[in-house]
């Protein structure tokens, strides 16, 4: 019998709405609570594009996985990306591959701040922004997002009072998991201005920026766009791996244009980081070069989850709110209405699903959903968390 996701090419080169059962097979989103219905960690319930697929069966087929180092075409498909996507020549010196992104925030903390100083980030946001400043032993410094003009934003002003000389770096989450804004160049320059004149490294962590689901209208800026005197203080963070559902082949790299801050960076991994697999790298690279088609796919299939979730929980589910989200895949939804100690812990207790807990990123009373399954799997999702809430009336 071929597998699933062979079985499933031979009738369509993508499908979005095939159910494709995943307990028992290790991963964490649905067997770390077997009797959940899972909708929390931020990994898709499709299977990866095709040319990803090949792309492993062929170094498969090589039959030996000895230590692995980056093969010249990955480099070479990570130049095109970013030229064709951000507009960006590559210098090759400037990039650093990585086995995962969320090890690079800490490499960052730890290359750039001693104990006793401070990482600064806005909140809520992805949950290891808000841990990884331990790995130095240094504190963390929060300043709320604050919703205005019809969107989440910087707040500038309580940004200025609370930076001091202890603050040495600067986490950035752009797309922002989970609030789903798309951060504008004024946005990102106005941010990195603030981090020259208080003499910040900005550390960009971009995974969503190929998941933005109306490019045309709110394109995103990346950190390798700034201005030069600017771009010498940043280290963007890209991977391919939330986009093409790779999570678990733990791929990321970095691009820092500055020669000091990336030895510094460089240096701080000194043995505490495992090595990339050569599956890793083919991954990555057949994603980049041929995985486009299968993104554009991917983005209308999740535009019209997105557009049919907000409707739901705007019309249907008394006591939430959202404001649709520009990109990821997660919906951010206020359940302060509701007037529950933990939403996440009622919704899994009254409904039997697994939603990530907005205390989590900083922010209790709101809960986050993720949205990249079939449709059919989130409307019963939905439909769970809409009998909840009528049963308490």
């Amino acid at each position: 019998m071929p597998p699933v996701w062979l079985q499933l090419r031979s009738v369509m080169s993508f499908d979005f709405d095939t159910v494709i059962p995943r307990k028992a097979t290790g991963c964490i989103k649905y067997d770390r609570k077997p009797e959940l219905d899972p909708f929390w960690v931020a990994d898709m319930d499709f299977v990866s594009a095709p040319c990803i697929l090949d792309a492993l069966r062929k170094r498969i087929e090589h039959g030996i996985f000895g230590y692995a180092q980056a093969q010249p075409g990955l480099a070479e498909t990570i130049a095109g990306y970013l030229e064709t996507q951000r507009g960006v020549a590559l210098n090759a010196d400037h990039l650093v591959h990585l086995g995962g992104l969320v090890p690079a925030l800490s490499l960052a903390v730890r290359a750039f701040c001693k104990p006793g100083e401070e990482v600064m980030t806005c909140t809520p946001v992805y949950y290891p922004f808000l841990g990884v400043h331990k790995d130095a032993g240094a504190e963390l410094l929060t300043v709320d997002h604050v919703f205005t003009n019809g969107r989440w934003e910087f707040d500038w002003a309580k940004m200025e009072e609370a930076v001091s000389e202890k603050t040495k770096v600067f986490l950035l989450c752009n797309p922002q998991n989970p609030l789903g804004r798309v951060f504008g160049a004024e946005e990102v320059v106005k941010l990195a201005e603030f981090c020259e004149a208080h003499d910040l490294v900005l550390v960009s962590d971009e995974i969503h920026c190929d998941l933005i689901l109306a490019e045309e209208r709110t394109p995103h800026f990346s950190a390798l766009n700034l201005p030069a005197h600017l771009a010498k203080r940043t280290i963007t963070l890209l991977s391919p791996s939330k986009t093409w559902n790779i999570a678990g082949l733990g791929y990321a790299f970095a691009i820092i244009p500055d020669d000091t801050l990336r030895r510094k960076f460089s240096a701080a991994r000194g043995h505490t980081l495992a090595e990339i697999s050569a599956l890793s790298y083919h991954a990555a690279e057949a994603a980049y070069r041929d995985g486009e088609p299968w993104r554009n796919e991917l983005i209308s299939y999740l535009k019209a989850n997105c557009d049919e979730l907000v409707r739901f929980v705007t019309q249907e589910c008394e006591g939430l709110t959202i404001h649709p989200p520009e990109a990821t895949y997660l919906a951010w939804i206020d359940a302060r209405a509701l007037g529950v100690p933990n939403p996440a812990e009622f919704f899994e207790k009254e409904a039997g699903l697994f939603l990530s807990d907005g205390a989590s990123f900083g922010w209790p009373g709101f809960v986050r959903f993720n949205f990249a399954c079939p449709r059919e799997r989130m409307q019963e999702g939905l439909g769970k968390m809409k009998a909840a809430l009528g049963a308490r009336v």
